[in-house]
């Protein structure tokens, strides 16, 4: 018999059966003292979207989510951390989605990259912010990446580029008569490139309070020299958010004496300090200035512009058809 071979010769037949009842029970409690643990590990790995025939797990968005995270935002415990991730989660999957996308339009239309674009493509990196190898390393594994994960995603984000510029921004064009009627409705007076946080007012007192300590945290991340566009997606209120806060050119005369009083002591590179308007409260940033006497300047500049609203347009409207011809499922 099989447990002959296990347990020993002068076993009981009622001893043996005792002994089973123990083993079993034994099995039980085990499974049931670990099965949180076994839940967890399932759940960490299950699919929370399908895109097309590929899948994105829970680990992947939240691997993704923390290597993404701001200084600030790494430094907060765990319960913290992952209680704005969850908050967060839904957006970022998107981006993940639409990442994935553009992946898959790449391969189908045989777009790649070879092994030599991509070293080419980190040593002007290196070149670029005057990194050594070990320095450039040191700074990928604060990441929490290992060097092969880094030059993946470098990968994909020069195999996008290519594909954006192909299907997307070489197809973009800005006419004479385009930058003429541009100039004609929008510089008629001195303008600014400006980037703003905009955080909408409410009629309580409370609420107005709460805004104003929330700015005083975006102020306190901007002067540690924090990107203003990043946090611009991250806390602003209005649609310009999730373009990192460009609201493009305004001419003076069409701006709210807020405005105008924030900009009358800021230099280009500057951000302004909190301020209220009817609406909410402001912090905004001046990009640049623009006056009418230089025409070939505000010439380029008004291609600049129109190219660059012509192309996020023509990227939003490529980007819909990609995902109304996918099969996408979320799971989250």
């Amino acid at each position: 018999m099989w447990y002959k071979k296990i347990f020993p010769e002068n076993i009981s037949l009622r001893g043996f059966e005792m002994l089973k009842c123990k083993i079993i029970v034994g099995i039980l409690f085990f499974c049931f003292l670990f099965a949180p643990v076994l839940d967890a590990a399932i759940l960490l790995d299950r699919v929370v979207a399908l895109v097309n025939k590929e899948v994105i797990t829970w680990s992947e968005l939240y691997k993704t989510m923390e290597q993404e995270a701001s200084a600030q935002l790494k430094a907060l415990n765990d319960e913290e951390r992952m209680k704005i991730f969850k908050e967060n989660e839904a957006g970022f999957l998107e981006k993940l989605i639409d990442i994935r996308l553009q992946i898959q339009e790449a391969k189908r239309l045989g777009i790649g990259i070879t092994s030599e674009e991509v070293m080419d493509a980190i040593e002007n990196i290196k070149s670029k912010y005057s990194l050594t190898a070990e320095t450039l390393n040191e700074s990928i594994k604060k990441e929490g990446l290992s060097f092969e994960e880094y030059k993946e995603r470098l990968s994909e984000q020069i195999i996008i580029s290519k594909l954006i510029s192909q299907q997307v921004r070489n197809k973009v064009v800005v006419s004479d008569e385009d930058i003429k009627r541009y100039i004609e409705k929008n510089y008629n007076n001195d303008s600014f490139k400006l980037r703003q946080i905009f955080f909408k007012k409410t009629e309580y007192d409370a609420d107005r309070n709460a805004i104003e300590k929330k700015a005083l945290l975006v102020i306190q991340r901007l002067k540690a020299g924090e990107d203003f566009s990043e946090l611009a997606k991250e806390y602003s209120q209005d649609p310009s958010g999730r373009l990192g806060g460009d609201i493009g050119y305004i001419k003076k005369g069409d701006m709210d004496k807020e405005f105008i009083k924030a900009l009358s002591t800021m230099n280009v590179g500057d951000f302004s300090s909190p301020f209220w308007t009817e609406k909410g409260l402001h912090i905004i940033k001046l990009e640049e200035k623009i006056s009418v006497e230089n025409m070939e300047e505000l010439k380029r500049k008004a291609r600049e512009q129109l190219a660059e609203h012509k192309f996020s347009e023509k990227y939003e409207s490529w980007l819909r058809d990609l995902r109304e011809k996918a099969y996408i499922v979320i799971r989250l």
